[in-house]
């Protein structure tokens, strides 16, 4: 694989981890199979990071991803209670794959570099498909920086639909201003709602459940701040 040139510049995304007890070998260090699933781990969060919901997302998307490879090339040791800096980026796509390049660092030094490599196929048949156009573009744009949500703000008559696939209605919303987070499949993935009166904050803050944890509410409301300023 040859990924000795991996440094932390080369990646938007990281998912932090500290090693535990359980995850150390008889070496003192990290037993080896650990590291794919720290990268494993931190492909959950890059998926959340993409706003997509893992499994609904490629359900929607007609196919699912299956692992074709996976390497890992070793050049330093982690220890227990370390902090790891787990890089991830898409950087390839063919017609029917994805290649995924990982680096796990410990203070800015890479410890290990890895590469896997995913089919997307279809589940049942377990036959190769072409990877969507959808995914595609998003992963292609997300590692050059772009935004993989839509900001929509409005009255509770324009965004009641949406926001009530995050969360039930409240007395409060028909006098607020509201936004609503959408992502690449136009699903709404995190909401927030603000009252009208002078010096009012956003509240009933939402999230899709399985994006919970990666901050896509609070930049609703970051959202909702700033465009009510506007």
């Amino acid at each position: 694989m040859a990924e000795t040139a991996l440094s932390q510049d080369q990646f938007r995304f990281f998912h932090r981890l500290r090693v535990r007890w359980a995850e150390v070998d008889l070496q003192k260090i990290v037993f080896n199979p650990h590291y794919l699933m720290y990268v494993d781990t931190a492909l959950g969060d890059y998926w959340r990071a993409l706003a997509l919901p893992y499994e609904p997302s490629l359900q929607a998307m007609g196919g699912d991803l299956f692992v074709r490879k996976s390497t890992l090339e070793f050049h330093a040791s982690a220890h227990y209670d370390d902090l790891l800096d787990v890089g991830l980026r898409c950087a390839h796509i063919g017609n029917s794959s994805l290649q995924l390049r990982s680096g796990i660092f410990r203070d800015g030094q890479l410890l290990v570099g890895a590469e896997l490599v995913y089919v997307f196929a279809d589940p049942v048949a377990k036959r190769a498909l072409p990877v969507p156009a959808v995914l595609r573009d998003l992963l292609l744009g997300y590692e050059a920086g772009q935004a993989v949500v839509q900001t929509r703000i409005g009255s509770w008559s324009q965004l009641e639909d949406a926001v009530l696939r995050l969360r039930p209605a409240d007395g409060h919303d028909a006098g607020a201003v509201h936004c609503v987070l959408v992502n690449a499949l136009q699903e709404p993935v995190a909401s927030a709602r603000l009252s009208k009166a002078p010096g009012a904050q956003p509240d009933l803050l939402a999230v899709a459940p399985l994006l919970r944890g990666s901050g896509w509410e609070g930049l609703a409301a970051q959202a909702l701040l700033a465009g009510a300023g506007a």
